[in-house]
């Protein structure tokens, strides 16, 4: 990282008069990025009840039967294939390449996007909404921007419609917060007008409206939850300062495992060359894993981490660690074989998935301490967002006592895992660093 030039002691602030202006575009895109969600996540839902309860019903099929799983996840591939080989835009680029904020894509890439994405959602591929959905809505903020004041910087839009969409993914615009000082502490700071040096909430000012403005709308709308039903931690003991640590440990090196294997699985799929056989190839591959696995391990994860932690005593830990290792497989196989999806969700199923495992292997570890610590290992290897993932695994079971011990486990994950390859490629499919 490349720390911010210090700035000069006692510079004037930017002048309100530079930020009011940004309030109002703000507050349209903040509102937009939300409803861009909303509209795909309900549309996607819709479609999943037809696929998984109407059609199967009407057939006489159990919903999770293997041969049902594998038959649905098959047809998505293929569907999804068509859509990138022939729609306008073919879906973005090669989704093995993206990150969660990209620089914009041309505004006409966005419909093929958004159907792609609503497919993979509903058709129970292990990837979640989080990167296309924040891809599109940064071009269409910075195609709003071009419009409304094409003199002004296209990184001021970008970071609008990346604030909006992160802010209505989790409900709250800190998360957007922690992800754009991240960005921010990357590159130095330009000067302003009249010289002035930015300060961080100059920077931040109108991108923070934008994600309360995204995450007030979806909270009014769609009542998101972000939490799982784990038990309560109690209080903090000796073991807890050993064990935090040691699974935040075991999910960085499972995390990494996966990124290691990340640029192999990806050259395989493209020997394929075409998308419809790349995609259909996956989607079967992800048929096989889910009838393995079972149907907790399908979709985003978000509904499942509720069910699997709601009822966590009802599976072995053989189940557990399967669980695990099938859903990690299939976030690496879904964004290698092209379908369009983020890992920050399925990564955190496979965080809570792997505490619970610690649990019942070692009843000394706590099942909300594993689970918490699970996710905040798994998601450092994956994001490399050291403060979005200790904020995703500080809500997951919102518990003051936990925050000091995700603290302590943080570092030696984060040492584990700074300066490795990263899930990430480049144009010549080698990982980025």
């Amino acid at each position: 990282m490349t720390a911010p030039h210090p700035a000069p002691t006692g510079r004037p602030a930017a002048p309100a008069r530079a930020l009011l202006p940004l309030i109002a575009p703000a507050l349209v895109i903040g509102v937009g990025a939300s409803l861009v969600l909303i509209g795909v996540s309900e549309a996607a839902d819709q479609l999943e009840g037809v696929l998984w309860g109407t059609l199967p019903d009407a057939l006489g099929l159990g919903p999770w039967s293997a041969a049902w799983t594998i038959t649905v996840l098959t047809a998505t591939g293929l569907a999804i294939g068509l859509v990138v080989w022939k729609v306008h835009g073919h879906a973005g680029p090669d989704p093995a390449t993206t990150g969660l904020v990209d620089p914009p894509l041309p505004p006409g890439v966005v419909p093929g996007l958004l159907l792609a994405t609503g497919l993979s959602l509903a058709g129970g591929v292990s990837l979640g909404p989080e990167n296309p959905i924040t891809a599109a809505n940064i071009a269409l903020a910075c195609w709003l921007g071009r419009h409304l004041a094409p003199n002004s910087s296209a990184d001021l839009w970008s970071s609008l419609g990346a604030a909006g969409t992160i802010g209505a993914l989790f409900g709250t615009p800190v998360a957007a917060a922690l992800v754009l000082t991240e960005t921010i502490a990357t590159r130095p700071l330009a000067p302003g007008p009249k010289g002035r040096t930015p300060s961080l909430w100059d920077l931040l000012f109108a991108p923070l409206i934008a994600a309360s403005a995204g995450g007030l709308t979806t909270t009014l709308i769609a009542s998101p939850s972000f939490q799982a039903s784990l038990p309560d931690f109690g209080g903090l003991g000796w073991v807890d300062v050993g064990t935090a640590p040691a699974v935040a440990v075991v999910g960085a090196l499972l995390g990494l495992a996966a990124i290691y294997a990340f640029p192999h699985v990806h050259r395989c799929f493209q020997l394929l060359r075409h998308p419809v056989l790349m995609l259909t190839a996956g989607g079967l591959l992800l048929g096989l894993l889910g009838a393995l696995g079972g149907h907790l391990t399908l979709f985003k994860g978000l509904a499942q981490l509720g069910e699997l932690s709601a009822d966590a005593s009802a599976y072995s830990a053989g189940e557990l660690v399967l669980m695990t290792v099938v859903k990690l497989v299939a976030v690496v196989i879904a964004c290698t074989a092209g379908f369009r999806g983020g890992r920050i969700f399925p990564s955190v199923f496979v965080g809570v998935a792997l505490g619970l495992a610690a649990h019942a292997l070692v009843p000394a570890v706590h099942p909300t301490l594993g689970a918490v610590c699970g996710v905040l290992g798994v998601l450092l290897a994956v994001t490399r967002q050291g403060w979005l993932s200790l904020f995703t695994a500080a809500i997951l079971a919102p518990d003051p006592g936990l925050v000091p011990l995700l603290c302590l486990a943080l570092l030696p994950a984060w040492l584990l895992v700074t300066g490795r390859p990263q899930m990430q490629l480049d144009e010549a499919g080698k990982s980025l660093r």
